[in-house]
């Protein structure tokens, strides 16, 4: 079952900026800030200094609207007007799945479907209308 989705900004190393702002500007109340230096090692995939304070995922309250944020990973690429993608959550890894390929038709895969430390199944995608969806299933 679809859970929810939500808007889900993307920064290009200014991340911590952007929570406080928002934090500030849309009286956010400000739930999570996770960074990439928070991610459990990985010796074969070691995280660059410069990455270590970019936000990997900030959760803010809006009123009653959940607000996501994060930072690029340094060398990957930041384009103006791809800032605002669309998270998707669901409670089953087989809808995970469905969902996944139905978007991915006539689209493009950015991140293949695969299970990461904060999620069993996890992937990102451009639609064939431009949208970008992070697609994800909760633990």
């Amino acid at each position: 079952m679809i859970l929810g989705i939500y808007p889900y900004l993307v920064m290009n190393g200014n991340g911590q900026e952007a929570v406080k702002f928002y934090e500030h500007a849309l009286e956010a109340k400000v739930l999570s800030v996770q960074t990439f230096g928070d991610m459990p090692a990985n010796p074969e995939y070691p995280t660059p200094d410069e990455a270590k304070d970019r936000v990997m995922n900030a959760h803010l309250k809006v009123g009653d609207t959940d607000l996501m944020l994060s930072d690029t990973f340094p060398g990957n690429p930041y384009q103006l007007g791809s800032q605002v993608t669309i998270a998707v959550t669901i409670n089953d890894v087989e809808k995970t799945k469905e969902v996944f390929g139905k978007l991915q038709d006539g689209g493009q895969v950015i991140m293949p479907i695969q299970e990461t430390f904060w999620s069993p199944l996890y992937g990102q995608v451009t639609d064939k209308f431009g949208v970008t969806w992070q697609v994800s299933t909760l633990k």
